[in-house]
Parts: C-alpha cells; sequence; structure tokens
C-alpha cells in the first residue's frame, strides 16, 4: 500500500524522523516491502535489529512484516547495537535494518540500511529507490510469505570483535563506560567479559527517554559525568557510547576527552604496523594530523566527505585498511568496511595496555594531538545555501586562501588553519569545525566565521 510522501524522513544515508508525526507503523511495513524488493538480487534473509527506543520494537515488527510480505525471511536478532546488525550482514551475507535513531532525542527512531556484507545503502545506492517504493506502492506479491526468525548473536559478535584485538595479555585496566542509557548497556557486560578490563558502568540501564542525559558524546556536556566518574574512580580512561552505540568517544585518565581525530590516529598506526603502506581514510573534517601520520609511517590516506555510506564506499573501493571520522566513527576492513564503536574502544584499550607500566592514555596519545580543533559547533540557519554564499564571498580574495567544496565548503587559510562549514544532512544546523596550531589562532578564526554565520552565536561562543 503507498504512503505519504517521505521527504522528511528519507536522508542522504538512513531514515529517520519524528514517530508518530512524520512516520509509524504503516510506513515502517511499507519500508520493510521496499527494502525488499530492493536488495531482492541480494538474495537469503534480512537481518532485522533495534535499539531500546519506546517505538523501536512495534517498527521493527511493522518492517519485518513488509519484508515477509514479499517472500523474503527475516532474522530478527532483536536488542543490538549497530554494529552487531553489520555483523550478522556480514556473517550471514544478507542485507541488514537496524531500527534506532542514534544520538536524536526522545521522540525521534530511524532506519540504518545495508545491503549483504554490511555494504552501505544510501541516497545513491538504493535508498532513493526505497522511498519511491515506499511511497508509489508495490504490485501484489505472487510468493508465499517470509518467515521470522528470532537469533541471539551477540556472543557471536563479541567473540568475533576479540578475534580482531587481542587482549589476552594484557595489563589490568580500570574503566568507567557511560552508556548514556543506549545500547551499549546491553553489549558491553558480553564484549568485555574475561578481558582484564574492569568496568565501572555509568547508566547500563536501557531506557529510551534518556533520563540522565542524551545519547550524543559528540557534546562536551553529555561526557561530563563519565569524566569525573573517572577521576573519583581513578580509572585509566572513560568511554561514552552513542545511542545505537556505533561511536565511541573516550576521556583520559584526568577527565579529558580525547579527540575522536587522535584516536583516528592511534588506530591507523597501528593498523600501519600489521600492514606497512596500507591506505587509510578519513572524512575532511578530520584533523591534519592523520594525513600526516600516515604519511610518515609510508601509507596512503584518502579524504572524503562525510557519512558512514561515503566512507564505506570508498574503502571497498581502494580496498582501505582503516577508516575514522571526527564524529566518533571508526572502520575496519576485517569487519566488512564498517563501523564499529567496539571495536575502536578494544585497539585503544589493547594500545594503553601494551604501553610500559605506568603510561597514562594523555602521554599515549601526545605523539597524535598536534592541532587545536574547536570541535563541531552547530548552528541553526534558515537559509544554508545563503549562509555557505556569504561566507565563500568573505573568504575567496583573500591572499593565501584556497577553497574546497567536496562537502559544504572548506576553506584553507595557508597558514595551518582551516575551516570546514557544511550544512546537516539530518537536522536544520550549519555545522562549524575550526582547526589551527595553537588555540588562541584556533578561536580567532572559530569567532570569525560565527559572527558571519550567526553574530549572536559568536558573541556566546567561550
Amino acid at each position: 500500500m503507498p504512503v505519504r510522501d517521505l521527504s522528511a524522513i528519507v536522508k542522504a544515508y538512513d531514515i529517520r524522523g519524528l514517530v508518530p508525526e512524520q512516520w509509524d507503523a504503516d510506513v515502517a511495513t511499507a519500508l520493510g516491502a521496499a527494502f525488499a524488493e530492493v536488495t531482492a538480487a541480494d538474495g537469503g534473509p534480512i537481518v532485522v535489529g533495534r535499539d531500546m527506543r519506546e517505538t523501536s520494537p512495534e517498527l521493527s515488527a511493522a518492517f519485518a512484516a513488509g519484508v515477509a510480505s514479499r517472500g523474503r525471511d527475516v532474522i530478527d536478532i532483536g536488542l543490538a547495537c549497530t554494529d552487531a546488525v553489520y555483523y550478522a550482514s556480514g556473517r550471514f551475507s544478507c542485507p541488514g535494518a537496524m531500527f534506532t535513531a542514534s544520538h536524536n532525542p526522545v521522540g525521534y527512531n530511524g532506519i540504518k540500511l545495508c545491503r549483504s556484507g554490511a555494504r552501505p545503502v544510501g541516497r545513491d545506492t538504493g535508498l532513493a529507490d526505497v522511498r519511491r517504493f515506499a511511497e508509489e506502492g508495490l504490485p501484489a506479491a505472487t510468493v508465499a510469505p517470509g518467515t521470522v526468525e528470532s537469533r541471539d548473536v551477540l556472543p557471536d559478535y563479541a567473540a568475533h570483535l576479540r578475534t580482531l584485538v587481542d587482549l589476552s595479555g594484557a595489563r589490568p585496566l580500570r574503566v568507567v563506560v557511560d552508556a548514556g542509557n543506549g545500547m551499549a548497556g546491553h553489549v558491553v557486560p558480553t564484549v568485555f567479559a574475561g578481558l582484564p578490563i574492569a568496568i565501572v558502568p555509568l547508566y547500563f540501564e536501557l531506557d529510551g527517554t534518556f533520563p540522565n542525559h542524551e545519547p550524543n558524546p559528540i557534546e562536551p556536556a553529555n561526557l561530563r559525568d563519565l569524566s569525573a566518574a573517572v577521576v573519583s574512580h581513578g580509572a585509566d580512561l572513560g568511554l561514552a557510547f552513542d545511542g545505537d552505540a556505533d561511536r565511541c568517544f573516550l576521556v583520559d585518565e584526568r577527565g579529558e576527552p580525547v579527540s575522536p581525530s587522535t584516536i583516528c590516529a592511534l588506530i591507523a598506526d597501528r593498523e600501519l604496523s600489521r600492514e606497512p603502506g596500507a591506505t587509510i581514510v578519513h572524512n575532511l573534517i578530520t584533523s591534519k594530523a592523520l594525513p600526516e601520520l600516515v604519511a610518515e609511517r609510508g601509507g596512503t590516506t584518502v579524504r572524503t566527505q562525510v557519512g558512514h555510506s561515503f566512507i564505506k564506499a570508498v574503502m571497498a573501493s581502494r580496498g582501505a585498511i582503516f577508516g575514522g571520522e571526527h564524529s566518533g566513527h571508526y572502520y575496519f576492513r576485517e569487519f566488512w568496511f564498517a563501523d564499529s564503536g567496539m571495536l575502536a574502544a578494544l585497539h585503544v584499550l589493547a594500545a594503553l595496555a601494551a604501553a610500559p607500566a605506568g603510561t597514562t592514555l594523555s602521554t599515549l596519545v601526545e605523539s597524535y594531538a598536534r592541532y587545536a580543533a574547536s570541535g563541531e559547533l552547530n548552528t541553526r540557519v534558515t537559509d544554508t545555501a545563503h549562509a555557505l554564499a556569504t561566507i565563500r564571498k568573505e573568504w575567496a580574495d583573500r591572499d593565501g586562501v584556497t577553497l574546497d567544496e567536496l562537502d559544504g565548503l572548506t576553506v584553507d587559510l595557508g597558514d595551518g588553519a582551516w575551516f570546514n562549514v557544511r550544512p546537516s544532512n539530518t537536522e536544520p544546523l550549519l555545522r562549524l569545525n575550526v582547526e589551527a596550531a595553537d588555540p588562541a589562532r584556533m578561536a580567532r578564526v572559530r569567532d570569525e566565521v560565527l559572527a558571519v554565520i550567526a553574530p549572536s552565536r559568536a558573541e556566546e561562543t567561550p
């Protein structure tokens, strides 16, 4: 049955919107049927997982019913983190669908889709067709309905991660984990079972209303409890995961946040030690420290636009061993080129555990943190195209400045400083990232750009 216009919820690389205002179980059923049609050539069943949001059980069941109505079987893995769906997609060589709105607030829900082998589905790789089939409706199926089978893949997923990073001989570490009432609270106990890691849990109770803080660790305010707990418990580090646990953020032993770009560089260094000369992929807002380090280690870097479907496709085409994004997504060739926050966390723990006794995380990452960065600053802008055009005009004729429009607008100021401004694909926001050789230069550039985007926001920025 055809459904209403889905332009508001079908984004560049996933589906996301308010429930029931923008979509509901009927829409989920239509999307399931459409996804079954789009992935017909993949064959086999379709894996369906879900997070802890209150609407996820109903929506995922409706989607599974839509899939089954087209004669396709469903493997329902129940509560899962997003990379567990990628694991199942890779292991069973079948498409997958994860019901989650990731870091979005209460009221939202969404679907992350992949083809067999965890291959990405974005606007240009099937998502536009899913929307079209759901909106227009499909002819009545001429095959018998498929079946829906429940299957627990969590133990096998956890065991697979531990085959990719060896922590068996590691020195003991104390780690605070903030699950943010999201899926990390379900997954971490199994992934870390039997490892020499003493876990101090924060907000492991699954609760889609997020009573403690939003499940978005890229926002500094959402790391405060983790930082305080690391210091009070004398822990070696802290881990924070977003709602569907595919992104991982870290704080060091002092409770200070560690930039995801720094973690990218650390993991890239480990992977290049394992495979010298390998290719590393990074998005355009990752620190310049990453391509510098990779070049120093004899590797090759490829720069991409922001978004998991883009970086996964580039990694697969180039055979890259690792890919990283400043948003806290980390991608691994041995994990079907998909992202896994848990696997990234294990890499950091292994690196720290292998360092000489007494080495702290802050000391370990010093050589990877070469520049001062603003972090991502989000501003609500009614007309993002006009704002970008204004910024382009402001900087285009300055001496030594180069402009790049791979994703939004990147402005290289020629003295080691640069900034990128790009519109969000999921929210009405303009996102700014600034990097420079020192904090003072970074702050000057940041404030100058914010003054053009939104003068009142520039005055509020510390």
